[in-house]
């Protein structure tokens, strides 16, 4: 007889974005609950299970229900699991995650998923910001939907002082399991939309970092300690309010990303002065954007 699946209390956070999730005891979760919580994350964008407190491998084995997890390139955390790691802020400072971002841009195939647990929450403050690029796109004028369908955009890590990784991306990519369209630049990783001169990048950029922070298209999560949150890279960015007070400790996995697909073929080549500084060579869409071929 078949494991009577548990009943699960999901309750909406907000209007674009986020649930939180009680019922099942992620240390306990099997591939057959992965599933329903993977369907529950293409809906919902991000999740919240308050109370699990997992132990670092339990996290790594509920991580590893979802796909190959991955170390993080821009972190110098040593340990004898390199898939999993923690980080420890107080009162604010050392925050990494305080822009808007999505995960690991400036590569190739940014991460998919990732898990954190809170381990130690500070007294005050602390919170965490998601928003749906989903909706950040689809609230656009159709014309500048369209304009931004076509361009692409240059993202580094210069931000963890490597700015040799890099990446060049879409600005609008379709998620490879649902089939929607969202925004995919911000302000961590990306430096320049590749088609357009340094001035017109620098004011589409400007406006378009501005855009997706608009709170109609976010949630906001007071954590508790325990509480892990589970959310979709591909579809949202999030943000790290660094105002607390106290020891902030988080533990987090993350499982292994995908190219990202362009919403239309490529329209453009790059603009004239795009490839001067610094070797572009090595990075996909390269040779593409420089002759100006079309794709497809």
């Amino acid at each position: 007889m078949s494991r009577t699946e548990p009943i699960l209390d999901v309750r909406r956070l907000s209007g674009s974005l986020g649930a939180e999730v009680r019922g099942l005891p992620l240390a306990k979760a099997g591939p057959g609950d992965a599933d329903r919580l993977k369907a529950l994350l293409l809906e919902h964008l991000v999740l919240f299970f308050p109370d699990q407190h997992l132990s670092p491998d339990e996290h790594i084995a509920f991580g590893r229900l979802f796909g190959q997890l991955e170390s993080h390139p821009n972190l110098a955390l040593a340990g004898e699991r390199p898939e999993f790691f923690e980080l420890r802020a107080v009162d604010g400072a050392g925050a990494v995650a305080d822009e808007w971002h999505s995960d690991l841009t400036c590569q190739s195939s940014p991460s998919q998923l990732a898990i954190l647990q809170m381990k130690k929450c500070p007294a005050v403050g602390g919170d965490t910001l998601w928003a749906s690029m989903y909706k950040a796109f689809e609230a656009l004028s159709p014309p500048m939907q369209a304009f931004c369908e076509g361009l692409t955009a240059l993202h580094d890590a210069s931000a963890h002082g490597h700015p040799e990784r890099k990446a060049i991306h879409p600005v609008v990519r379709v998620h490879p399991e649902t089939g929607r369209k969202s925004l995919f630049v911000n302000h961590h990783f990306t430096r320049r939309i590749v088609e357009l001169s340094q001035d017109e990048s620098d004011m589409l950029l400007a406006h378009l970092r501005h855009w997706v922070a608009s709170p109609r298209f976010t949630v906001r999560y007071h954590w508790s300690e325990g509480t892990l949150a589970f959310w979709d890279n591909r579809c949202t960015q999030h943000h790290v309010l660094d105002d607390f007070e106290g020891e902030r400790v988080i533990q987090r996995v993350t499982v292994m990303g995908d190219a990202p697909k362009p919403a239309v073929p490529q329209r453009y080549a790059a603009f004239k002065d795009a490839f001067s500084a610094g070797s572009w060579r090595d990075l996909p869409l390269w040779n593409f954007l420089k002759e100006g071929k079309r794709a497809g």
